[in-house]
């Protein structure tokens, strides 16, 4: 059975460098938006670009999965649903899937990311104490149940299926 493996948390906690050992043990496909972003639209967020770039990733992601590849998808996933609808999805094409939480407290984020914008600016974007502030509180960080990979839930109401919900999340992935 191949493995979704997915990397879970904010910028700065290390799930990239994470999501490269892994991609080395497991002999993983790794797919990483950041890394996309910058060379494709010139910048991190582009209007919107960034939820179709991260559906085409997912898409490749189930691919691979499909034909035997193991994968590590290094998107952070924030929200609970967002990490439902992929674990879903990896169970849809016979593939299990692993959260990787990577938590960080807010001093070690921004040591990291005051690193990363002076080493590398090329590399990354520009991000603010106040977003970083603001990020935390939009972040639902995992509980053991969702770490302990225990059954996905129904989606959220009002969306019939995973598929429907992570369709409109990602406008690419379908």
């Amino acid at each position: 059975m191949t493995t979704l493996f997915l990397t879970v948390g904010l910028p700065g906690a290390g799930k990239t460098t994470r999501a490269r050992q892994l991609a080395t043990e497991h002999s993983a496909l790794r797919l990483t938006p950041d890394e996309w972003m910058i060379p494709l639209f010139g910048e991190p967020e582009a209007d919107g670009k960034r939820d179709v770039l991260e559906g085409r990733l997912l898409w490749l992601a189930l691919e691979a999965l499909k034909l035997g590849s193991d994968v590590v998808l290094d998107f952070g996933c924030w929200s609970r649903d967002e990490r439902s609808a992929i674990r879903w999805l990896a169970e849809l094409v016979g593939a299990s899937c692993r959260l990787v939480y990577m938590p960080v407290d807010h001093e070690t984020q921004r040591a990291r990311i005051a690193r990363r914008q002076s080493a590398t600016p090329d590399q990354t974007f520009p991000m603010s104490e106040a977003d970083l502030l603001h990020w935390r509180t939009l972040f639902e960080e995992p509980d053991a149940a969702e770490l302990d990979r225990h059954e996905v839930g129904g989606p959220p109401h009002g969306w019939s299926d995973w598929l429907e919900w992570a369709a409109d999340r990602w406008p690419s992935l379908v």
